[in-house]
């Protein structure tokens, strides 16, 4: 009997599409535990910057890593990622790892429904929950735009570039009203179509090269307006 179940078991988690070692560690938690072990004590002099997101963020570091080489840049993302789950692992991933700054960029696996269904309102109250984490921690937080998308090859027919849209102007709203720096990807990306054209993304969804050089400027400009405030 307790084989069948775990069959059954199983075959659910196969049917959601997630496997066993993930379904017991829904956040994935343990993805970063090694890494964040090693990483030095903050030196006095050290901007130390950790970028929390999803696979656009540590697609970053993949296909542009002599953007990371040679700073004090660490990079927190998780392919697939919604935000409840980055606010589970926003302690050990960023607030332990004692950064001058936070770059989050969040929300568009929110609005694929990776984790199920979620209103923009949730997706809020969990980036609110991280910046909340953050500032009482001594932390200064750089809240980006969620990129531009027309569709998601994963789950296409969801019409995402306006809910995006949305999002992104609660979040400039709540960034504006709180103090933190808004850092608006979206408006220097997007196409006629509210989309992400595939100069800057293949997929439409995740940067190319190109893409990412088209970022980093605005994010290293965020940075040193967040570390001078």
């Amino acid at each position: 009997m307790k084989k069948i179940i775990v069959l059954i078991i199983s075959c659910m988690l196969s049917l959601l599409g997630l496997t066993t070692i993930n379904a017991q560690d829904w956040a994935d938690l343990n993805r970063f535990k090694e890494a964040n072990s090693t990483i030095p004590e903050l030196q006095d002099n050290e901007d130390r910057i950790v970028f929390m997101g999803n696979s656009i963020t540590i697609g970053w570091l993949n296909k542009r890593p002599e953007f990371f080489e040679g700073k004090p840049y660490i990079n927190r993302g998780i392919s697939g990622q919604t935000t409840p789950q980055m606010l589970l692992r926003f302690r050990q991933d960023v607030i332990n790892l004692n950064p001058k700054v936070v770059t989050i960029l969040a929300g568009t696996n929110d609005i694929a429904g990776n984790t199920g269904p979620s209103t923009l309102e949730m997706i809020m109250d969990n980036i609110k929950g991280m910046v909340e984490l953050a500032h009482a921690n001594g932390i200064k937080v750089i809240l980006s735009s969620t990129l531009p998308a027309y569709d998601y090859p994963w789950k296409p027919g969801l019409e995402p570039s306006g809910k995006i849209i949305a999002l992104n102007k609660m979040i400039k709203e709540y960034a504006d009203a709180n103090g933190h720096i808004y850092l608006d990807y979206f408006s220097a990306m997007v196409d006629e179509r509210n989309g992400l054209p595939k100069k800057y993304a293949e997929d439409e969804v995740h940067p190319t090269v190109d893409g990412y050089k088209v970022m980093e400027p605005l994010v290293e400009a965020a940075i040193t307006d967040a570390l001078n405030k």
